[in-house]
Order: structure tokens, then C-alpha cells, then sequence
């Protein structure tokens, strides 16, 4: 099994080099892959020293798969080109997200669609796989409507651009900027590039890739908010069902879901917050209560690692079940 990381000198990239070594995925070779200004550099991994390469000499290389965190441009341009190649590309941008062609998935969701077929495989927002693990043993029981949801988004979900800000602004220091006003001790509701409609890209997101991981039925509408948090994402998501509920039976169902953890005991002051989900890998659900001012609805708090099951887990989850189905090992 041989595997390429394009974008491996980045905050993702190094994030999914460290989940690949925590979860002993077996492989041969390994390739990082980064742009002109770090080929030549080393990168550790396994005990040994990797020297990262160029996007053309990974390519030659035939990686068996190619898991890519270097953003949309690069992902066009290259992940169609490792595919022919005969890799199987994960994408972590928003290349291919909305491609009907391209299957998009959290692999405890939807995971039984893929096939060695698909050469080219999504990997959703970070702020859609928290929604949607929490989102999908719901919908199976009761149906879900309609859901509303306000995103609190931590600065590496920028990238090392958004904590370089965050830190320069807490130490007093200036420098380059990811967003158009300080971000320390303030609160932005602006996560993306806003459209001719008023909303943003990531909210844009959230309708789109819930609607095709989940189903297109579900409305859903959402306002994504920048907060000063470096690691976490948080979520207040309003749920209307087709069928009533018993709160014990929802957390029961969620309970039940593989990669997510009921922490739910307000009264002691005890629910899921950003600093408790760092560095894990679990979807944290608190907060559970129902909305009383209508019918078969519901109010979660849903937090998560950005960097871990928002990317580099969920992407490394999908290369496993890949390495599973193929027979590259034999």
C-alpha cells in the first residue's frame, strides 16, 4: 500500500500524518507532497524521515491512494490527474463536493456507498460531519423537517493564516491577516465569502452537503459565525421531526451511533465545549432539550475537533475502508 498527502506541509496535511500514525495504517511507502517551496524538506513519520516531493512526482509514483488538504485550485488541477494514474483520490476541499460523479462521505453515514470504482471521493466541510453524525440516527427514527443551525467556528478552520491572527492580535503583534476584522475578543458572523444572496459559502455548505449526504428533503438553513477559539467547532441546531420524540430515546439513538459521545448533564455543568473536544476524534452532543415553542422539535449543542474528525480523521476513515475493499494487500 503505497499513500500520498497532498498539502502534507499544512495544518491539515500535518494533522492527517499524525492520524495516520495514531491509527497504524499499514502501507509500504509513503509520500508527502507539498508545493515548490517545501520539496526537498523532510517531514517524520513512522520513525523515519520523508522527503516531501512535487505534486508531478507523486503522479509518476502511483500511490495506491492520494488523501489531498492543499485547497480547491490545487485538488482541480491535480486530483483528476492522479486518477488516471489509477489513485484513489480523498479530497478534503470543495472541489468536488457537489459533483454528482463524486460520492461525499462520512464514513459512519454513508461509508457502504463507496466502491473501487470511485476513483475521485469527497470529504465533507468540517462543520457538515459534526451536523450530520449527529443529524442521521435522528433522521432514521423520526424524520427530520426542517433544521436551523448557528455555526461557532474555530480560527484553524482558516488554516494557519486564521491562528497566526488570533495569536498576533493576543500578543499585541501585527501581521497578515485571514479575516477583514480582529477576530481576538470579538465574535464575526461572516465563515466564507458572502454571495449576491447574503449568504456565505460555508452556510451554503452546510444546506448543500447535509441535503446530499442525508437527504434532499431536509430544509435547512444556517448562519456561520467566526469565534475567537483556535481548535472546535461548536453547533446550536434546531430540529423539527415528522414524529414526536421522548428525550430519553434521543439520546438513547445517539448514544448508539458509532463516533459520538452523549455528554449531556447541564446541571452539574457538565456539556460539550471546544476545549474538551481537542484532539478527539468523538462528536460530542449536549445541551438536549426540547424547543417547547413548537411541535416534534428539538435543541442539540454539537461540538468537534475541526482539524480531526472534521478533516484529517474523517478523511484517513475513508482511506481505510478503501484500503479495505481493495485487494492491494493480497
Amino acid at each position: 500500500m503505497k499513500i500520498a498527502i497532498v498539502g502534507a506541509s499544512g495544518l491539515v496535511g500535518r494533522e492527517m500524518i499524525k492520524v495516520l500514525e495514531e491509527r497504524h495504517f499499514q502501507l509500504t511507502e509513503f509520500f508527502p507532497v507539498a508545493s515548490q517551496k517545501s520539496v526537498g524538506t523532510q517531514i517524520d513519520f513512522q520513525g523515519k524521515a520523508w522527503t516531501v516531493i512535487s505534486p508531478e512526482e507523486a503522479v509518476a509514483a502511483k500511490p495506491d491512494i492520494a488523501i489531498f488538504s492543499a485547497g480547491a485550485v490545487v485538488s482541480r488541477e491535480w486530483a483528476p490527474r492522479f486518477a488516471e494514474a489509477g489513485t484513489t483520490v480523498i479530497d478534503n476541499s470543495s472541489a468536488w463536493r457537489m459533483d454528482e460523479n463524486v460520492p461525499l462521505i462520512v464514513p459512519e453515514v454513508n461509508g457502504p456507498v463507496l466502491t473501487k470504482a470511485h476513483k475521485i471521493i469527497a470529504n465533507p466541510n468540517c462543520s457538515t460531519i459534526q451536523l450530520v453524525m449527529a443529524l442521521s440516527p435522528l433522521h432514521k427514527k423520526y424524520g427530520i423537517k426542517r433544521v436551523v443551525v448557528s455555526t461557532y467556528q474555530a480560527v484553524s478552520g482558516s488554516g494557519a493564516k486564521g491562528t497566526t491572527q488570533l495569536t498576533n492580535e493576543r500578543k499585541g503583534v501585527e501581521g497578515e491577516k485571514a479575516y477583514p476584522h480582529q477576530i481576538d475578543l470579538n465574535v464575526l458572523p461572516h465563515a466564507g465569502d458572502f454571495g449576491e444572496d447574503g449568504y456565505t459559502t460555508e452556510e451554503i455548505k452546510l444546506v448543500n452537503e447535509t441535503n446530499k449526504i442525508l437527504d434532499a428533503n431536509i430544509r435547512l438553513t444556517a448562519t456561520a459565525v467566526r469565534v475567537p477559539v483556535m481548535t472546535g467547532h461548536s453547533e446550536a441546531v434546531n430540529i423539527e421531526f415528522e414524529n414526536d420524540f421522548v428525550i430519553e430515546e434521543i439520546k438513547r439513538f445517539l448514544g448508539t451511533m458509532p463516533g459520538v459521545v452523549v455528554f449531556d448533564f447541564p446541571e452539574a455543568g457538565l456539556y460539550p465545549t471546544p476545549l474538551l473536544s481537542a484532539g478527539k476524534d468523538e462528536v460530542m452532543v449536549g445541551r438536549i432539550r426540547r424547543d417547547f415553542s413548537q411541535d416534534n422539535t428539538l435543541n442539540l449543542w454539537i461540538v468537534a475537533d475541526n482539524l480531526r474528525k472534521g478533516a484529517a480523521t474523517n478523511a484517513v476513515q475513508i482511506a481505510e475502508r478503501i484500503s479495505a475493499l481493495s485487494t492491494w494487500s493480497a
